[in-house]
């Protein structure tokens, strides 16, 4: 497959860069693609920081990586890449009040992992959520510019894995769904 110069158009006559392509179609075609949703946690100075994210991902086995996406102008954006550590729990579907809490813009810092059931990872000290179905644990080894997100690779340090009966909590075409 060969891509495109700058400018050249692409497969179908578009151009390959300049395109206007409408946010609000964009985002309901990217929602055609169900994703698993996760909470991200760090813990700076003993304050825990966690967001909603569905765009994370695996990215390597050797050395096993994987990165996560974190919108620039969030709170979160600053914790993790101060913490250095962080922590991912994969959401059952019990995590669903978990993901809607932990996406709510504006939710007070201090306290806001007291409604929520966790226990501390033992290698970032993060706080892993109960509502899983695995947990790993994080160091940032790069980050890469992603518009108005930035792209957070972290090594995996530690993983666990919970129930293996467990229902995922997946989000598809702007809402919250159990896969059955």
């Amino acid at each position: 497959m060969s891509v495109p110069a700058a400018g050249e158009p692409a497969a179908g006559g578009t151009p390959a860069s300049g395109a206007s392509v409408d946010p609000d179609a964009f985002r309901r075609v990217v929602g055609q693609f169900a994703t698993g949703v996760t909470v991200v946690t760090a813990c700076v100075d003993g304050v825990d920081h966690a967001m909603t994210a569905s765009a994370f991902t695996s990215v390597s086995l050797d050395p096993v990586l994987v990165l996560v996406c974190v919108d620039k102008d969030a709170r979160f954006h600053e914790a993790i890449l101060e913490a250095g550590s962080w922590a991912v729990s994969v959401l059952d579907a019990s995590g669903r009040r978990a993901a809607e809490w932990f996406a709510a813009r504006g939710r007070p810092l201090i306290g806001q992992m007291d409604r929520v059931p966790h226990h501390r990872g033992p290698v970032s000290g993060a706080a892993l959520l109960e509502s899983s179905l695995a947990w790993l644990e994080c160091r940032t080894t790069a980050v890469y510019d992603g518009g108005d997100h930035d792209i957070v690779v972290g090594e995996v340090l530690a993983v666990e894995h919970g129930p293996a009966d467990g229902v995922p909590l997946v989000y598809y075409r702007g809402s919250y769904r159990e896969l059955s």
